[in-house]
């Protein structure tokens, strides 16, 4: 019962410190799981963001539930999970009932223009990070290159670039070790 409250816990922490949810959290997730408790390896922590992306549903939200059931099975995903969205839920249910009163205030607005700042800045360095560690070869750099390209100004959907992405990794010289999807 102790590591599901600590699952609870940290992810509760990590719920409550990030604003801009899913990438955002990346960088605290990362410190967290990987730096401070030791429950992943920064390769792992890749994986699961992977998994996360792949999966329906809020890359932060998919990535707890995944490392509270590697950690403790059924237990430590509902945990881990409730942790990572209990923070937004009661802030949400709080503000809900105010939001318009006050939305229109010029201070609210500037608050709001200044948390967007620093999320594009979070998203920014959990983009960064995950190139260096996802990008391994040229033919891994043509692969990043050609989804971005892809998503960006042809408007491809992702999920066909998931799947051909993961197997020209498989099939590519640079496969061998499989990480490649």
């Amino acid at each position: 019962m102790k590591e599901v409250l600590e699952l609870y816990w940290a992810f509760f922490q990590i719920g409550i410190m990030t604003f801009g949810g899913g990438y955002a959290m990346l960088p605290m997730l990362q410190r967290v799981v990987v730096d401070e408790k030791k429950w992943a390896t920064e390769e792992e922590i890749l994986d699961y963001y992977a998994i996360g992306q792949v999966t329906p549903g809020v890359i932060a939200v998919n990535t707890a539930t995944f490392i509270g059931y590697r950690r403790k099975g059924i237990a430590g995903a509902v945990f881990a999970t409730a942790g990572i969205v209990s923070p937004s839920l009661l802030i949400i249910m709080a503000l809900a009932g105010i939001i318009n009163q006050f939305s229109q205030l010029t201070i609210v607005q500037h608050a709001f223009n200044g948390i967007r700042v620093v999320v594009c800045a979070l998203v920014a360095k959990a983009v960064i990070g995950m190139i260096k560690k996802g990008v391994k070869d040229k033919l891994t750099f043509v692969i990043l290159v050609s989804a971005f390209v892809s998503i960006a100004f042809f408007k491809i959907s992702p999920i066909p670039l998931v799947v051909i992405c993961c197997f020209l990794g498989i099939f590519s010289k640079g496969g061998e070790d499989k990480k490649s999807c």
